[in-house]
């Protein structure tokens, strides 16, 4: 049986803030191996309090850089499993940019490709100001990225097993 809780946007964005500008030892940097942005954003959403989903090929996890999923380091990947997971870790919807709050995640895109991961860490004015890795920043506009399209993943909450007393 699963139990759904929402998660804690508020942890998720300490986390951002302490980390956005260099990295956990606790995690390998995937920096110079295809980009550390989805890494960054999987954490976060780890730090907000999302169980791990351990299931081979289609899960979201991380026990070290050569036991993963594909999904806690691929934009792709990330996008397929918040959006279609009915089972343990974070689920999501799309919703339009113009709806993002804090906890939301942009993808970033050009062409048929997204590449990028942005964490929403405030909106000033309507503006949205992300956290993100391998372009390390915090607080800053969207609009200091250059982009060609974007898709937005509003996190609704996570599962996890419920243990019975």
């Amino acid at each position: 049986m699963l139990t759904e809780y929402a998660l804690d946007v508020n942890a998720e964005i300490n986390y951002a803030k302490k980390w956005a500008l260099s990295r956990n030892p606790a995690y390998y940097n995937f920096e110079n191996v295809g980009g550390d942005c989805t890494n960054f954003i999987s954490q976060c959403l780890y730090a907000g309090g999302a169980a791990m989903n351990y299931t081979a090929d289609t899960g979201w996890y991380y026990i070290s850089p050569d036991n993963r999923a594909a999904a806690w380091t691929s934009v792709e990947y990330l996008y397929k499993f918040l959006l279609r997971n009915k089972n343990i870790g974070p689920f999501g919807e799309i919703i339009p940019l113009y709806d993002v709050k804090k906890g939301d995640i942009i993808q970033l895109g050009d062409g048929e490709k997204f590449y990028h991961d942005l964490l929403v860490v405030n909106v000033k004015d309507g503006i949205p100001h992300i956290a993100a890795h391998t372009y390390d920043a915090y607080d800053v506009p969207l609009f200091s990225y250059s982009y060609g399209k974007t898709r937005c993943i509003r996190i609704i909450g996570a599962r996890s097993a419920k243990i019975n007393a």
